[in-house]
């Protein structure tokens, strides 16, 4: 299995507004950035979107280091998801789970692709040199979205 760290982040301008995603993924000594985004989003649609993209770029089963500045996304992925799925994408104060369209998506990602993956919190803009090119790529998706790249 080959070894891919891949950092994420999300980044909106307003919560709602134009939002982007970036995620730079590396395996030795090679990388690859992506990044896009929407006009209208949330900040928490872009981490998860940042997930998604960042795993679904990968074309065979692999062992992931997956770096997020994202309590939501990290917490909803390795806790929270397993009691929605029990309750039919319910929470817990008996609401629809917001995301849910991505949270399924990220869950085949997680369960049906047979990667490996280690889920790393990071703090972010905290000088960390991985989650500081994802959230220069997550900006480049914010103007990218909004015409101006």
């Amino acid at each position: 299995m080959n070894e891919v760290i891949i950092y994420t982040d999300g980044a909106c301008k307003g919560n709602p507004g134009p939002g982007g995603w970036g995620a730079w993924l590396k395996s030795g000594a090679s990388e690859k950035e992506l990044f896009g985004g929407e006009l209208n989003t949330t900040n928490n649609r872009m981490e998860l979107t940042a997930v998604i993209e960042g795993l679904a770029a990968l074309k065979r089963p692999c062992r992931v280091v997956l770096y997020l500045d994202s309590q939501y996304v990290r917490q909803g992925i390795t806790e929270w998801i397993r009691g929605w799925k029990a309750k039919g994408w319910i929470t817990s104060t008996k609401q629809p789970v917001k995301n849910v369209e991505l949270w399924k998506r990220l869950d085949d990602l997680v369960a049906n692709h047979g990667h490996q993956i280690e889920w790393r919190w990071v703090k972010g803009h905290s000088g960390d040199p991985g989650n500081e090119r994802a959230d220069a790529l997550a900006n480049k998706g914010v103007l990218h979205a909004q015409g101006r790249l």
